[in-house]
Protein backbone atom coordinates (compact mmCIF):
# COMPACT_ATOMS: atom_id res chain seq x y z
CA UNK A 1 0.00 0.00 0.00
CA UNK A 2 1.44 3.41 -0.91
CA UNK A 3 1.79 5.60 2.17
CA UNK A 4 2.66 9.24 2.75
CA UNK A 5 6.20 9.13 1.27
CA UNK A 6 5.18 7.29 -1.90
CA UNK A 7 2.10 9.46 -2.37
CA UNK A 8 4.28 12.54 -1.88
CA UNK A 9 6.58 11.16 -4.58
CA UNK A 10 3.65 10.55 -6.93
CA UNK A 11 2.26 14.04 -6.31
CA UNK A 12 5.63 15.66 -6.96
CA UNK A 13 6.13 13.62 -10.14
CA UNK A 14 2.65 14.44 -11.48
CA UNK A 15 3.10 18.11 -10.65
CA UNK A 16 6.16 18.34 -12.86
CA UNK A 17 4.52 16.41 -15.71
CA UNK A 18 0.90 17.58 -15.64
CA UNK A 19 0.86 21.20 -14.47
CA UNK A 20 -0.38 23.26 -17.40
CA UNK A 21 -1.59 20.21 -19.34
CA UNK A 22 -5.20 19.96 -20.51
CA UNK A 23 -7.35 16.92 -19.77
CA UNK A 24 -8.35 15.51 -23.16
CA UNK A 25 -10.06 12.26 -22.21
CA UNK A 26 -11.24 10.29 -19.19
CA UNK A 27 -12.27 6.66 -19.23
CA UNK A 28 -13.64 5.00 -16.10
CA UNK A 29 -13.59 1.23 -16.49
CA UNK A 30 -14.43 0.33 -12.88
CA UNK A 31 -17.55 2.10 -11.74
CA UNK A 32 -17.00 0.56 -8.31
CA UNK A 33 -13.98 2.89 -8.06
CA UNK A 34 -15.93 6.04 -8.96
CA UNK A 35 -17.44 7.40 -5.75
CA UNK A 36 -19.12 10.56 -7.06
CA UNK A 37 -21.71 11.40 -9.71
CA UNK A 38 -22.05 15.18 -9.52
CA UNK A 39 -20.23 16.76 -11.24
CA UNK A 40 -19.87 14.08 -13.92
CA UNK A 41 -16.31 12.96 -14.51
CA UNK A 42 -16.60 13.98 -18.17
CA UNK A 43 -16.80 17.61 -17.01
CA UNK A 44 -13.04 17.49 -16.42
CA UNK A 45 -12.34 17.17 -20.13
CA UNK A 46 -10.98 20.40 -21.60
CA UNK A 47 -9.81 21.73 -18.24
CA UNK A 48 -6.21 22.65 -17.44
CA UNK A 49 -4.31 21.07 -14.55
CA UNK A 50 -3.34 23.93 -12.25
CA UNK A 51 -1.65 21.93 -9.51
CA UNK A 52 -1.24 18.61 -7.73
CA UNK A 53 -1.74 18.26 -3.98
CA UNK A 54 -1.42 15.49 -1.41
CA UNK A 55 -3.87 14.98 1.45
CA UNK A 56 -2.70 12.06 3.59
CA UNK A 57 -2.71 9.16 1.11
CA UNK A 58 -4.96 10.99 -1.38
CA UNK A 59 -3.68 12.69 -4.55
CA UNK A 60 -5.64 15.66 -5.92
CA UNK A 61 -5.29 16.95 -9.50
CA UNK A 62 -6.63 20.49 -9.45
CA UNK A 63 -8.19 22.19 -12.43
CA UNK A 64 -10.00 25.50 -12.78
CA UNK A 65 -13.00 24.84 -10.56
CA UNK A 66 -12.86 21.06 -10.32
CA UNK A 67 -10.65 18.33 -8.82
CA UNK A 68 -9.84 14.73 -9.70
CA UNK A 69 -8.95 12.94 -6.47
CA UNK A 70 -7.80 9.36 -6.09
CA UNK A 71 -6.78 6.97 -3.32
CA UNK A 72 -4.77 3.92 -4.37
CA UNK A 73 -5.77 1.78 -1.35
CA UNK A 74 -3.92 -1.49 -0.76
CA UNK A 75 -3.30 -2.79 -4.29
CA UNK A 76 -3.65 0.28 -6.50
CA UNK A 77 -0.92 2.00 -8.46
CA UNK A 78 -0.34 4.72 -11.04
CA UNK A 79 1.12 4.11 -14.48
CA UNK A 80 2.34 7.15 -16.42
CA UNK A 81 3.16 7.12 -20.13
CA UNK A 82 4.31 9.57 -22.77
CA UNK A 83 3.04 7.23 -25.49
CA UNK A 84 -0.63 6.81 -24.55
CA UNK A 85 -2.85 4.35 -26.34
CA UNK A 86 -5.88 5.64 -28.23
CA UNK A 87 -7.76 2.36 -27.76
CA UNK A 88 -11.11 2.42 -26.00
CA UNK A 89 -11.00 0.40 -22.79
CA UNK A 90 -13.73 -2.13 -22.08
CA UNK A 91 -15.61 -2.00 -18.81
CA UNK A 92 -14.15 -4.45 -16.30
CA UNK A 93 -11.85 -6.16 -18.80
CA UNK A 94 -8.47 -5.22 -17.29
CA UNK A 95 -6.81 -4.11 -14.08
CA UNK A 96 -7.14 -0.48 -15.22
CA UNK A 97 -9.76 1.35 -13.15
CA UNK A 98 -9.36 4.74 -14.82
CA UNK A 99 -7.43 6.20 -17.74
CA UNK A 100 -6.74 9.91 -18.26
CA UNK A 101 -5.27 11.55 -21.34
CA UNK A 102 -3.62 14.97 -21.40
CA UNK A 103 -2.22 17.40 -23.95
CA UNK A 104 0.57 19.87 -23.37
CA UNK A 105 2.86 22.04 -25.45
CA UNK A 106 6.33 21.01 -26.54
CA UNK A 107 7.79 17.52 -26.99
CA UNK A 108 5.67 14.56 -25.92
CA UNK A 109 2.56 16.66 -26.33
CA UNK A 110 0.22 13.77 -25.55
CA UNK A 111 0.64 11.97 -22.25
CA UNK A 112 -1.43 9.52 -20.26
CA UNK A 113 -2.05 8.15 -16.79
CA UNK A 114 -3.67 4.86 -15.76
CA UNK A 115 -4.88 3.99 -12.29
CA UNK A 116 -4.51 0.23 -11.88
CA UNK A 117 -5.52 -2.21 -9.17
CA UNK A 118 -4.35 -5.79 -8.72
CA UNK A 119 -6.24 -8.59 -7.02
CA UNK A 120 -9.92 -9.28 -6.52
CA UNK A 121 -10.57 -7.02 -3.53
CA UNK A 122 -11.19 -3.65 -5.15
CA UNK A 123 -10.68 -0.63 -2.90
CA UNK A 124 -9.16 1.99 -5.21
CA UNK A 125 -11.31 5.13 -5.10
CA UNK A 126 -11.80 8.03 -7.52
CA UNK A 127 -13.67 11.26 -6.83
CA UNK A 128 -14.55 14.20 -9.07
CA UNK A 129 -15.42 17.13 -6.82
CA UNK A 130 -15.42 20.91 -6.79
CA UNK A 131 -13.43 21.01 -3.56
CA UNK A 132 -11.20 18.24 -2.12
CA UNK A 133 -12.89 18.70 1.26
CA UNK A 134 -15.99 17.16 -0.32
CA UNK A 135 -14.16 13.81 -0.27
CA UNK A 136 -15.23 12.21 3.04
CA UNK A 137 -11.85 10.59 3.63
CA UNK A 138 -10.04 13.90 3.22
CA UNK A 139 -12.48 15.84 5.39
CA UNK A 140 -11.97 13.30 8.20
CA UNK A 141 -8.15 13.23 8.09
CA UNK A 142 -6.17 13.94 11.21
CA UNK A 143 -3.21 16.35 11.14
CA UNK A 144 -0.48 15.78 8.60
CA UNK A 145 2.89 14.92 10.21
CA UNK A 146 4.58 17.67 8.18
CA UNK A 147 2.08 20.42 8.97
CA UNK A 148 3.64 23.17 11.12
CA UNK A 149 0.93 22.67 13.75
CA UNK A 150 1.86 19.03 14.26
CA UNK A 151 4.20 19.56 17.20
CA UNK A 152 4.95 17.48 20.29
CA UNK A 153 1.99 18.94 22.16
CA UNK A 154 -0.37 18.04 19.33
CA UNK A 155 0.91 14.47 19.31
CA UNK A 156 0.63 14.32 23.09
CA UNK A 157 -3.04 15.33 22.91
CA UNK A 158 -3.74 12.69 20.28
CA UNK A 159 -2.11 9.96 22.34
CA UNK A 160 -3.66 11.05 25.65
CA UNK A 161 -7.17 10.80 24.20
CA UNK A 162 -6.79 7.18 23.00
CA UNK A 163 -6.78 3.79 24.70
CA UNK A 164 -5.75 2.24 21.39
CA UNK A 165 -2.49 0.35 20.94
CA UNK A 166 0.08 2.70 19.42
CA UNK A 167 0.48 0.62 16.25
CA UNK A 168 -3.22 0.97 15.48
CA UNK A 169 -3.31 4.64 16.40
CA UNK A 170 -0.46 5.50 14.04
CA UNK A 171 -2.39 3.81 11.22
CA UNK A 172 -5.64 5.58 12.08
CA UNK A 173 -6.08 8.21 9.37
CA UNK A 174 -8.56 10.15 11.52
CA UNK A 175 -5.83 10.55 14.17
CA UNK A 176 -2.73 11.19 12.00
CA UNK A 177 -2.78 11.39 8.20
CA UNK A 178 -0.65 9.32 5.87
CA UNK A 179 0.97 6.61 7.98
CA UNK A 180 0.16 2.99 7.16
CA UNK A 181 1.29 -0.49 8.13
CA UNK A 182 4.86 -0.29 6.86
CA UNK A 183 5.90 3.10 8.20
CA UNK A 184 4.20 2.56 11.55
CA UNK A 185 6.47 -0.48 11.98
CA UNK A 186 9.50 1.58 10.99
CA UNK A 187 8.59 4.52 13.25
CA UNK A 188 8.05 2.30 16.29
CA UNK A 189 11.32 0.51 15.67
CA UNK A 190 13.18 3.81 15.40
CA UNK A 191 11.52 5.00 18.63
CA UNK A 192 12.19 1.65 20.37
CA UNK A 193 8.51 1.36 21.32
CA UNK A 194 6.40 -1.81 21.47
CA UNK A 195 3.61 -1.86 18.88
CA UNK A 196 1.24 -2.99 21.65
CA UNK A 197 1.97 -0.06 23.99
CA UNK A 198 -1.20 1.84 24.91
CA UNK A 199 -1.16 5.35 23.47
CA UNK A 200 -2.50 7.09 26.57
CA UNK A 201 0.28 5.58 28.72
CA UNK A 202 3.02 7.67 27.09
CA UNK A 203 4.71 10.30 29.23
CA UNK A 204 6.03 13.48 27.60
CA UNK A 205 9.54 12.04 27.16
CA UNK A 206 8.12 9.09 25.22
CA UNK A 207 5.94 11.41 23.14
CA UNK A 208 9.02 13.45 22.21
CA UNK A 209 10.88 10.30 21.13
CA UNK A 210 7.92 9.17 19.03
CA UNK A 211 7.47 12.61 17.45
CA UNK A 212 11.14 12.65 16.48
CA UNK A 213 10.89 9.14 15.01
CA UNK A 214 7.84 10.10 12.94
CA UNK A 215 9.71 12.99 11.36
CA UNK A 216 13.01 11.18 10.95
CA UNK A 217 11.54 8.07 9.31
CA UNK A 218 8.98 9.83 7.13
CA UNK A 219 11.35 12.68 6.27
CA UNK A 220 14.04 10.31 5.03
CA UNK A 221 11.47 8.32 3.04
CA UNK A 222 10.00 11.43 1.41
CA UNK A 223 13.50 12.58 0.44
CA UNK A 224 14.09 9.21 -1.23
CA UNK A 225 10.70 9.20 -2.98
CA UNK A 226 10.50 12.73 -4.38
CA UNK A 227 12.20 12.94 -7.76
CA UNK A 228 11.62 9.31 -8.68
CA UNK A 229 9.23 8.01 -11.32
CA UNK A 230 6.22 5.93 -10.23
CA UNK A 231 7.83 2.69 -11.40
CA UNK A 232 10.74 3.17 -8.99
CA UNK A 233 8.81 4.01 -5.84
CA UNK A 234 7.81 0.51 -4.74
CA UNK A 235 11.36 -0.79 -4.83
CA UNK A 236 12.65 2.37 -3.15
CA UNK A 237 10.19 1.81 -0.30
CA UNK A 238 11.09 -1.86 0.05
CA UNK A 239 14.84 -1.22 0.24
CA UNK A 240 14.40 1.44 2.95
CA UNK A 241 12.58 -0.87 5.38
CA UNK A 242 14.55 -1.96 8.45
CA UNK A 243 12.00 -4.26 10.10
CA UNK A 244 8.80 -4.14 8.04
CA UNK A 245 8.59 -7.13 5.72
CA UNK A 246 11.83 -8.53 7.16
CA UNK A 247 10.62 -11.16 9.63
CA UNK A 248 13.31 -13.76 10.28
CA UNK A 249 16.13 -11.42 9.27
CA UNK A 250 18.59 -9.76 11.68
CA UNK A 251 17.68 -6.35 13.06
CA UNK A 252 20.09 -3.78 11.53
CA UNK A 253 20.51 -2.14 14.95
CA UNK A 254 21.09 -5.03 17.35
CA UNK A 255 21.18 -8.17 15.12
CA UNK A 256 18.33 -9.85 17.03
CA UNK A 257 15.84 -11.69 14.80
CA UNK A 258 12.98 -9.54 13.52
CA UNK A 259 9.68 -11.07 14.63
CA UNK A 260 6.15 -10.94 13.24
CA UNK A 261 2.62 -10.80 14.65
CA UNK A 262 0.02 -11.94 12.13
CA UNK A 263 -3.60 -10.84 12.06
CA UNK A 264 -6.51 -11.80 9.82
CA UNK A 265 -5.52 -9.58 6.90
CA UNK A 266 -2.25 -7.95 7.86
CA UNK A 267 0.91 -8.38 9.95
CA UNK A 268 3.37 -6.28 11.87
CA UNK A 269 7.10 -6.71 12.35
CA UNK A 270 9.26 -5.63 15.28
CA UNK A 271 12.57 -6.28 17.04
CA UNK A 272 12.27 -7.81 20.53
CA UNK A 273 15.59 -6.43 21.77
CA UNK A 274 14.95 -2.89 20.49
CA UNK A 275 11.24 -2.66 21.29
CA UNK A 276 9.96 -5.16 23.88
CA UNK A 277 12.90 -5.73 26.24
CA UNK A 278 13.57 -9.08 24.59
CA UNK A 279 10.05 -10.46 25.01
CA UNK A 280 8.29 -12.12 22.08
CA UNK A 281 4.83 -10.80 21.36
CA UNK A 282 2.07 -13.38 21.04
CA UNK A 283 0.96 -13.93 17.47
CA UNK A 284 -2.59 -12.69 18.06
CA UNK A 285 -4.33 -9.37 18.58
CA UNK A 286 -4.24 -9.44 22.38
CA UNK A 287 -1.28 -7.54 23.85
CA UNK A 288 0.06 -10.53 25.78
CA UNK A 289 3.49 -12.10 25.69
CA UNK A 290 4.52 -15.63 24.98
CA UNK A 291 6.05 -17.23 28.05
Amino acid sequence: MPELPEVAGLAAFLSTRLSGAVVTKIQITSFAALKTADPPYSALEGREITGVDRFGKFVCLRTDGMCFVFHLARAGWLRYTESPSAAQLLLGQSNIAARLGFARTGPDAHIGMDLTEAGTKKSLAVYVVRDPMQVPGIAALGPDPFHPDFDVRTLARILASSRQQIKGLLRNQNAIAGIGNAYSDEILHAARISPFAIASSFDIAAVEVLWEAVHTVLGAAVTEAVGKEPGELKETKRTQMRVHGRAGQPCPVCADTVREVSFADTALQYCPTCQTEGRILADRRASRFLK
